[in-house]
């Protein structure tokens, strides 16, 4: 009885596996992926009319009872229809008559206080912002969406609505851990094992045009196969700008920019080694095509990177080197300080703009918090992951102009067409303390304006 079920279970499994691979050696798509991120829009559009529906009736029934109360009436003022108390009448103490013998003496006193106030409510009101929310630290946390998604792990959180909304929290729970979850598992572990075999197949071709016209068609069939395990639909906008060698340059989202970027084309990738996971996607790459992989020692010499790098830009047979000059993983809504080294090496550097689409999944992987199994398996019990990529034309270091302009002249190019915040702070802020030298600047500037008031 087991093993009938098993081989009924069996054929349609391996012919959905084989079908995904078939796709994916031709670059073909049928549309089920789009259709089903359509299917979502119109969810999530109806869940957030009822979502706003239900917040009005909840407001008009607050009001209808706030007028129907027999409140005593303190200084109130009405704003849309619902009474505000007025700080005035809780916050300031009422007049007092000084007495008269403290009046001269009340008096002397304000004449010899210089100091004004208002003087320091700027720094106060910055002060007060950056505890709330500075430019930094949200940066690291995951985006806020408009409306919910209906993912209780995003900023709103399951709450009670209505029974047609609780109904399909439901069956979206169920299809995503149940359904889609185990499939993408499979399929993850299935093109993980074709990755590494192709690779090491292809390894053994000579080097030569033949074998890098090879290694492009079998990464971009893996990295396809790899992108069904967390149901990607990818947009490629301006393809006549896709690099072809030098350094191709993005902003760093998620580990998944390298999946997304290679479904497109190949690249050669530069990083420091891993272990896990990671370790042995990198050995499976290492045997196909050209990568630069450095241990933590050697990647606080910048100088035998440096060389390193442009060695393999001197190749012109060498795929693109894909670098991500922040660092780190930004939450997808903000572009923060370039590291000046890929921008020292000379050459042409193809800029590259990635944006995910919040509302499907929050493709942004906080090391600090998660693991990258952990990761993983967030991504893979999301709706899906969507996203758009932007080829921009490439670009040069104009004479005279030092590497770190060239960097910034870079980066705001791609925040602008992702939609990006362009931010001058350091992305490695989330490892460690702000420099000494930047408390003085402030310092100094803070000095300074009190001296010009």
């Amino acid at each position: 009885m087991i093993s009938t079920v098993v081989n009924v279970c069996w054929i349609p499994l391996a012919g959905f596996i084989s079908f995904l691979i078939f796709l994916s050696a031709i670059n073909k798509s049928v549309g089920v992926r789009k259709a089903y991120v359509n299917l979502l829009l119109r969810i999530f559009e109806y869940g957030r009319v009822s979502i706003e529906t239900a917040s009005q009736e909840q407001r008009q029934l607050e009001d209808r009872s706030t007028k129907t109360a027999d409140a005593p009436k303190l200084d109130d003022t009405s704003t849309n229809g619902a009474t505000v108390i007025t700080r005035d009448a809780i916050l300031l103490p009422q007049p007092q008559d000084a007495p008269v013998e403290n009046v001269s003496s009340t008096k002397k006193d304000k004449e010899d206080i210089n100091f004004d106030f208002e003087k320091c409510l700027d720094y106060l009101k910055s002060g007060v912002e950056a505890i709330i929310e500075d430019d930094v630290t949200s940066r690291f946390e995951a985006e806020e969406l408009k409306s919910w998604n209906m993912l209780t792990r995003t900023n709103r959180h399951y709450e009670f609505i209505s029974w047609k909304i609780t109904l399909i929290w439901m069956v979206g729970f169920v299809v995503r851990y149940f359904i889609l979850m185990p499939l993408r598992v499979l399929v993850c572990f299935l093109g993980v094992v074709w990755l590494t075999v192709c690779t090491a197949a292809v390894g053994y071709l000579k080097d030569g045009q033949k074998k890098r016209d090879i290694v492009n068609r079998v990464l971009r069939q893996c990295f396809g196969v790899l992108s069904s395990a967390i149901s990607a639909v990818i947009t490629y906008h301006n393809e006549e700008n896709r690099p072809s060698s030098g350094i191709c340059v993005a902003n760093h989202t998620s580990p998944i920019d390298v999946l997304v970027l290679m479904c497109d084309t190949t690249y050669s990738l530069i990083g420091q080694r891993h272990g896990g996971f990671l370790g042995v996607l990198q050995r499976a790459l290492a045997r196909a095509s050209p990568h630069i992989w450095f241990e933590r020692g050697e990647a606080k010499d910048r100088h035998t990177v440096a060389e390193r790098l442009r060695q393999h830009v001197s190749d012109p047979n060498n795929p693109p080197i894909l670098i991500f000059p922040e660092g780190t993983c930004i939450n997808n809504t903000s572009v923060m300080q370039f590291k000046k080294g890929s921008f020292e090496v000379g050459g042409v550097i193809y800029p590259v703009a990635i944006k995910y689409d919040p509302r499907f999944g929050d493709a942004f992987w906080n090391s600090a918090k998660y693991s990258m199994m952990q990761y993983l398996y967030m991504m893979m019990t999301s709706w899906a992951i969507v996203c758009d990529v932007w080829y921009l034309p490439p670009m040069y270091r104009q004479d005279g102009e030092s590497a770190i302009d060239f960097a910034n002249r870079v980066k705001s190019v791609i925040a602008k067409q992702g939609g990006l915040i362009d931010l001058v702070w350091d992305g490695q802020l989330k490892r460690m303390k702000p420099k000494k030298e930047w408390k003085e600047i402030q310092q100094v500037e803070f000095a300074n304006r009190l001296k010009s008031d």
